[in-house]
């Protein structure tokens, strides 16, 4: 197991895992002359695959949102086209932010590319609205120079008030405290400079742009395109319209509906289930196993490899790590299971579903307790633990703590005493200690 250091500070450059593990599978690759030519030096487990995986998946997101804002108002300037086009602005605020993450130290992870996907749907905004005004005034007959001084003193007030309210709603996130507001810290700077200079480059950069590369009104009329895309606009206007009347014309019929959403809302929102932070699908979960006090390190290993035979039956394991006995903060009656699933794309069961599909089968060994956790994504706290939730009790009479223990269980469970979770893989796990 290789612990990665703390991220470097600030002023110095960052070395990502992806970075550190690709360095030692450089190293396995080499040969030695220390190493036993009969022996194999492999990787248990890589989580650098699914960091790869999630950030190409993210990287894809991103380009189709760009490519999709890009070309989303392609029906407003389908007359203006040009190889350099005004709606080149959103590119310009995105290249911006990373100027900016690159002074503050940011990284490019998830939480900050997350951000920028996000922000697109923001930044795309300001420029739309700018290039939508400024061809207002082009196919009124003005000039793109004047269109655009126009355009953008009509409009530059209303895009600074969006602008401020947008980057208004995201302020807040960054003053959060505890591991929230540490976590999304990052997320909310992000998310706040790309709007910040949406803005700045909407009632700048684009109005500019406009005035160079539009083109003015053809006098000869409109071409097959445009007037194809405004057979378009006009059924879609009419459809508008007489929708709209219908709605005005039965009002008591919409405040009915109003209210019937608000409802199912507020309902929704009490039945949802809720926590801290979901369980993602990793490609691998631990397992724990625990017998009696006093139980001989012999036995334990027999239990181990029981608990291994039925595990690795499984179609969906791939391989597995046991160890038996004192480390990672265990004693000689324990021993731990890492399990490593095949990767998602090659699988239908999730991670949950292969914890859910293993648990009936280890629940139920005399003398013997099994608890199953998924790993979080992003771990809270340095201590080892059988699950992913612990309640623990603290006082100075053992004997008392022994009496308590169980009834705080119980009244944590909702079935005991014969409720399986709460006998063997419960997530809220009791631990008594003086």
């Amino acid at each position: 197991m290789v612990d990665l250091p703390r991220p470097s500070p600030p002023g110095k450059a960052q070395t990502t895992n992806s970075r550190v593990i690709d360095n030692i599978k450089r190293l396995l690759a080499r040969p030695s002359r220390r190493r036993c030519p009969h022996r194999a030096l492999g990787i248990r487990g890589d989580r650098s695959k699914n960091i790869r995986q999630a950030f190409q998946d993210i990287q894809f997101t991103m380009a189709a949102t760009l490519a999709l804002v890009h070309h989303g108002d392609f029906p407003v300037s389908a007359e203006f086209l040009c190889h350099h086009d005004p709606r080149h602005g959103p590119a310009f605020s995105i290249v911006g932010t990373f100027s900016v993450m690159y002074l503050l130290n940011f990284s490019i992870n998830n939480i900050s590319m997350m951000a920028l996907i996000l922000s697109i749907g923001f930044v795309v905004d300001d420029a739309i609205v700018m290039l939508e005004n400024i061809v207002r005034h082009i196919e009124h007959g003005e000039k793109p120079y004047a269109a655009s001084l126009a355009g953008s003193r009509e409009i530059g007030f209303t895009i600074v008030s969006m602008t401020l309210s947008l980057a208004a709603v995201f302020i807040p996130i960054l003053f959060m405290s505890g591991h929230l507001g540490r976590l999304f810290r990052e997320f909310a700077v992000t998310i706040c400079t790309a709007i910040l200079i949406s803005g700045m480059v909407s009632i700048s950069l684009t109005p500019m742009l406009c005035s160079r590369f539009l083109r003015e009104m053809k006098p000869t009329g409109h071409g097959l395109l445009y007037r194809a895309l405004e057979r378009v606009f006009q059924g879609m206007l009419s459809t508008y319209s007489v929708s709209l009347r219908w709605v005005l014309g039965h009002r008591p019929v919409m405040l009915a509906m109003f209210l019937a959403v608000l409802g199912t809302t507020a309902y929704m929102y009490v039945v949802v289930p809720k926590g801290f932070i979901p369980d993602t699908d990793n490609d691998n979960f631990n397992v724990q196993t625990e017998a009696a006090q006093g139980t001989s390190f012999y036995q334990m290993v027999k239990y181990q490899q029981t608990v291994s035979q039925i595990i690795v039956r499984d179609p969906d394991v791939e391989s597995f790590y046991s160890s038996t006995g004192g480390g990672f903060g265990g004693s000689a009656n324990t021993g731990r299971l890492m399990i490593n699933l095949k990767p998602r794309r090659q699988r239908v069961a999730t991670v949950a579903d292969v914890v859910n599909r293993l648990r009936p089968r280890l629940s139920n060994f005399p003398g013997l307790r099994v608890f199953i956790s998924i790993p979080q994504a992003i771990r809270v706290g340095g201590r080892m633990s059988k699950s992913s939730f612990d309640f623990t009790l603290y006082g100075p009479d053992t004997q008392q703590l022994y009496t308590e223990a169980p009834q705080a269980g119980a009244h944590h469970c909702p079935a005991p005493p014969a409720c399986r979770r709460c006998r063997a893989i419960s997530k809220s796990r009791t631990r008594a200690s003086t």
